[in-house]
């Protein structure tokens, strides 16, 4: 086994100088002389035509109803059809949760024909409301509806004439659960609530603002009570029910001007042919900005675009299930799922709100992610360049939102590629234990938090073809600085060619290549610090002798002398650990004299417990408790960090000869106990 000392001599010969045949690596593209349109499942407020090869927002015009510029809507507020996700669809609803007949759903409502409409109808009033979800906020500023051109209601009043005495319009800007509570509950802004209106056109303006979701509610009205009593002899309202309601509505209107907040683009799950491994993600986009009537590039736009990625092994990366005699569940088909199981809901009458059936054969049961064969969906970047970090995959599909927080401002994406190049083997399965504990009782390892721990990290690859070349080199991912202990191939402890340790992961170079013909199991064994309460050791493979890409190391079942099957690594401790620990001062009095010695307070400490990145920042304190700084460090995750300190205050000034105490302050959900610790500031 080599010693350290080996490793970093050796390290100046194995990294800095490979030897590169050829090189495997291409691209998978999207828009520029690759079409956006037609490779869309979704597409909206998405304009594909304004600039060839690119796409980006729609503007709203001024006098355009925006609702003409939405298609595919659908008329309940939980759509039963496959695939649907809130924001990716317009929806239009009458009463809690929509149905499907035309003849009182709203799409005669929205169709742009002021020809068609909704005959009124003898129900209560409490029924009459319809929900508008433009799936994405838009810049508005008026909302209205208009009765029909034509026609007559059965008492012969001209329908153009026949106005909806008292209504109630309330907007949103974003969903929330006032959606699933029923009854007309206005939503979070009322625009409008007028008690006696007689215009067959009606326009209700308000400040522009960005607006998702419109609700119109038919309200009770004097004019309601004296029309009700000249037919029905009744009063107070009573018997509205037995005559059909005044005011019929042909069209709803929406208008603003402007970009919307968010333009969402979905493409089609795209077939690569073979699978192979994926790199880097590239994209143009040009912040641009409406002057006059012209768009112009501008930097300082506040409009970006925010890309997500996933790949597949199959064309589907859902799972279908069915329920049984017994009321378990069984997979079938998207086939028999779409077209031959009945929903889990239904009405017991036309004017009843859906209610849950009891599980039966024939019946739907759950969709669930094949997480087996689909990477979840990428983290949102939007920064090009950065590697994606999926398994290897045939199939790709990409999910791109075009956002804007000021009306005049958007983005336009010119075309967008990701790096991809051949397998290196079918599959390479990793699995990752204690070395003290390699077959754990509950089938998972666990550590303390904070302690060097050793494991054995064990590798098995597969070959299904002849152009897969293998790999000898191995990376993993610890989060934090690891050492290595041991190589082993076969069972037998042998040296690397080379080693590297750096503050996130380990690199292994192998002496001899993993192919086909000479595929024995692996073994790393490193020591390592876990900070978090579930960690997974992330690892790829690669080929030194070739320009390719990583190929992602996938839990599995690599070795029997292994049984967690798996990655991750949990923490054994019962209690939630303290987030600031093992705070370092690098020197215990600050001398910002501007002499290069001790200006800066630089401190060291280690969080623990994060799943994600919060905001850090340092908390400066008198001794009489008075806070006299607050220094932003940015985000942080767990293991560990570095914070630095000038001795200034919140508004830049130098703070006086003194002693300090300083804080650690995490913005996150946990409450942390504050870990002061003085300092003291001297010229």
């Amino acid at each position: 086994m080599l010693s350290t000392r080996s490793f970093a001599l050796i390290l100046g010969i194995g990294f800095l100088a490979p030897t590169v045949l050829k090189a495997e690596v291409t691209t998978w593209q999207l828009g520029g002389s690759q079409p956006w349109a037609g490779q869309d499942t979704v597409s909206i407020m998405i304009d594909f035509e304004r600039v060839p090869g690119a796409i980006q927002p729609v503007r709203v015009e001024p006098g355009v109803n925006i609702i003409s510029l939405l298609s595919n809507w659908t008329t309940f507020r939980q759509p039963k059809e496959l695939g649907y996700i809130d924001g990716e669809r317009p929806r239009i609803w009458k009463w809690n949760e929509g149905n499907g007949d035309p003849t009182e759903n709203g799409v005669a409502l929205i169709d742009a024909d002021s020809t068609t409409y909704n005959s009124s109808k003898a129900e209560g009033i409490g029924k009459q409301f319809f929900t508008i979800d433009l799936a994405v906020p838009v810049p508005a500023h008026t909302f209205g509806f208009h009765t029909p051109s034509g026609g007559f209601r059965s008492d012969g009043t001209p329908l153009r004439t026949d106005s909806t005495p008292a209504f109630q319009v309330s907007i949103q800007e974003e969903n929330s659960e006032i959606f699933a509570i029923k009854g007309p509950l206005p939503l979070a802004r009322i625009v409008a609530e007028p008690t006696q209106n007689f215009a067959p056109d009606v326009h209700i303006g308000f400040d522009q603002q960005y607006v998702r979701f419109f609700r119109w509610a038919r309200k009770f009205s004097i004019i309601d009570e004296t029309a009700l009593t000249r037919v029905s002899g009744t009063s107070g309202g009573q018997g509205n029910q037995a005559r059909s309601l005044l005011g019929t509505i042909s069209e709803f209107e929406v208008y603003g001007e402007g970009f919307p907040k968010r333009a969402t683009y979905r493409s089609k799950i795209i077939d690569l042919g073979v699978e192979q491994n994926f790199g880097r993600l590239f994209f143009t986009a040009t912040p641009m900005r409406v002057v006059g009537s012209e768009a112009v590039e501008a930097p300082d736009a506040q409009a970006f675009a925010e890309v997500e990625i996933r790949t597949g092994r199959d064309d589907d990366p859902n799972i279908y299930h069915e329920y049984t005699v017994t009321g378990k569940e069984k997979v079938v088909s998207r086939a028999r799922y779409e077209n031959d199981l009945r929903t889990g809901f239904a009405r017991t009458c036309a004017s009843c709100d859906f209610v849950q059936r009891s599980p039966r054969p024939g019946m739907r049961a759950a969709i669930t992610y094949d997480s087996d064969n689909w990477t979840f969906w990428s983290t949102p970047t939007t920064q090009s360049g950065l590697p994606l970090n999926l398994d290897s995959g045939s199939f790709i599909q990409v999910l791109i939102t075009l956002h804007s927080t000021r009306f005049a401002d958007f983005v336009r994406l010119d075309s967008l590629w990701v790096e991809r190049a051949p397998l290196l083997a079918a599959r390479v399965l990793g699995e990752v234990a204690p070395l003290a504990d390699p077959r754990p009782a509950h089938g998972f390892g666990e550590v303390a938090l904070g302690e060097m721990v050793e494991f054995a990290y064990d590798l098995s690859a597969s070959f299904s073809g002849g152009n897969q070349r293998g790999f000898d080199q191995v990376r993993i991912q610890t989060g934090a600085r690891p050492a290595f202990k041991e190589l082993l191939i076969g069972g037998q402890a042998t040296d690397p060619i080379a080693v590297r340790e750096e503050d996130d992961g380990l690199t292994v170079v192998l002496p001899e290549r993993v192919t086909r013909a000479n595929n024995a199991p692996l073994r790393i064994v490193f020591a390592a610090e876990v900070f978090e309460l579930a960690t997974t050791f992330l690892g790829t493979v690669t080929d030194s002798e070739v320009e390719t890409l990583p190929q992602p190391i996938v839990s599995g079942d690599a070795s029997e002398l292994l049984s967690t099957n798996s990655l991750r690594i949990l923490s054994a401790s019962d209690q939630q650990p303290a987030l600031v620990q093992n705070l370092r001062f690098s020197t215990p009095v600050l001398t910002p004299n501007g002499d290069g010695v001790h200006d800066e307070l630089r401190m060291a400490y280690s969080l623990y417990g994060l799943p994600e990145q919060v905001p850090v920042e340092l908390a400066v304190y008198a001794l009489d408790g008075r806070h006299v700084a607050t220094v932003p460090q940015g985000l942080q995750t767990a293991g560990p960090q570095t914070a630095r300190w000038d001795g200034r205050d919140a508004a830049g000034r130098a703070l006086p000869p003194g002693v300090y105490l300083i804080s650690v302050v995490l913005q996150s959900e946990r409450r942390a106990a504050a870990l002061l610790r003085p300092v003291g500031v001297a010229y």
